[in-house]
């Protein structure tokens, strides 16, 4: 069986930087410690007045095909995910294989192109499509590029305004990748709400209490179908986990949802047992509503053993790093964990070559899906490649009035008058104005 996964992968941040505890929350009256111990979360990332979905996702990949040296002949599909889309028929990819033909001699033409939409899973779905374009055997030697762009805003005023971000992540998909190989083995938590949802708008209408209670719910479905077809699972069986990460918060608890899951029928069930009891199980009694107060107990005390803890902090916040100072990128969330779990290794000198990670997404809507990855013997030079510390350095900090202004500019019912950048852009591709049926158009700096 081909090898096929993950053979490169490149990350750009917007290029502002708004401080969530310095400068959001005395703007709000509110105590830093919402977002920083609460949320999370300490900074934010946002686009410059000449970025948007198209320049964040070609930067991300001009960048990727210039490292690894591949040329347009290389690419046999460009994919990319994302529910920031600005036009209902013509896809992103197109405009961004646009971009990379200015800066390239030859051309995509011969290159599928496409789009990918079910909100922050889509990233994982796209990867999908491209590993099972190649299984089979239909990419001609070819690789595939799918890039993850999104710009995450909120109304103004909105209770998930704090956990906004932009950016991308663009990845190369071929056979025997340098990064990680993917499973063909999946578990899958699918069914209809409406915990979030954008009916024709831009920013999303969102419950968020019912948005948790989903998440968890779709994740707790996509392990137990993973375990049905890779079989019993162990904490230890995993270096990292990479979640979705609308915000670290939620991780908690997912990652204490995931922990109660895996260690069930296992060896540290059975040494918990003194401390906090044993898991409940439904046949022991009566009722639903009776066993999942029971559950909800146990894993109450789950929480505070050292066990967990833990395993926590070695398996779960190395993932966390990036998002930290990001924000939310919907399509790009798990992407970045798995990129900020990997680099953190890198920094730390832990050797991950042939260890697993269970990479676990979500989109609402709503869809979870759990799989697994084989880190290869190539990830420390790559992940040595990536400058996202470099970037978020340079970031221009803003006050909350530049903070209001550019969230105008980006607010496609607002046409703002003033959209002069804060920062210069250089290599890299930016917004040019607008074309004669109105399309957006883009050059090269």
């Amino acid at each position: 069986m081909v090898s096929v996964g993950i053979d490169a992968i490149e990350i750009h941040t917007g290029k502002l930087c708004l401080d969530l505890a310095e400068t959001f929350a005395p703007a709000h009256d509110e105590d830093p410690d919402k977002y920083r111990k609460g949320l999370g979360l300490y900074t934010s990332s946002f686009p410059d007045s000449y970025e948007d979905i198209v320049t964040m996702g070609a930067n991300a990949a001009y960048r990727l095909l210039e490292r690894t040296g591949h040329t347009p002949a290389d690419i046999g599909r460009i994919d990319v995910a994302t529910e920031s889309a600005f036009d209902n028929s013509k896809p992103v990819s197109t405009y961004i294989a646009g971009c990379l033909e200015q800066v390239f001699d030859t051309t995509f033409h011969h290159a599928n192109k496409g789009e990918r939409k079910f909100a922050c899973i889509a990233g994982t779905q796209s990867l999908n499509d491209a590993y099972n374009w190649i299984r089979a055997g239909r990419n001609r030697g070819r690789s595939a590029l799918v890039i993850a762009t999104d710009t995450a805003l909120y109304a103004r005023g909105d209770a998930g305004e704090a956990t906004q971000g932009a950016g991308a992540v663009a990845m190369l998909i071929s056979e025997d990748p340098s990064l990680v190989e993917l499973s063909p083995q999946q578990g899958y938590g699918s069914a209809d709400e409406t915990d979030f949802l954008k009916p024709n708008q831009q920013f999303p209408s969102v419950d968020g209490k019912r948005s948790v209670q989903v998440y968890l719910a779709r994740m707790r479905e996509a392990l137990s179908d993973y375990a049905s077809v890779a079989g019993r699972m162990h904490p230890d069986d995993f270096a990292y986990i990479p979640f979705h990460t609308p915000f670290p918060g939620m991780v908690r608890k997912a990652g204490l949802l995931g922990y109660r899951h895996v260690i069930r029928d296992t060896d540290i069930e059975e040494e918990l047992a003194s401390e906090i009891g044993r898991q409940p199980r439904m046949e022991a009694f009566d009722d639903e509503e009776a066993y999942l107060d029971a559950v909800s107990e146990y894993t109450d005390k789950l929480k505070g053993t050292e066990n967990y803890r833990e395993w926590y902090e070695r398996v779960i916040e190395p993932t966390l790093d990036i998002s930290r100072y990001v924000g939310n990128w919907y399509t790009g969330s798990v992407h970045i964990a798995r990129a900020s779990a990997l680099k953190h290794a890198l920094e730390t000198g832990r050797d991950l070559t042939g260890k697993r990670l269970l990479v676990a997404s979500y989109g609402s809507g709503a869809q979870a899906e759990t799989h697994t990855e084989t880190v290869q013997p190539g990830w420390k030079d790559e992940i040595a490649m990536l400058t996202i510390d470099e970037q978020l350095e340079a970031r221009h900090d803003i006050t909350f009035e530049e903070y209001e202004h550019i969230h105008d500019v980006h607010n496609h019912d607002i046409s703002a008058d003033d959209t002069e950048e804060f920062t210069t852009p250089k290599n890299e591709f930016v917004f040019d104005g607008w074309g004669r049926m109105g399309e957006r158009q883009y050059r090269f700096v």
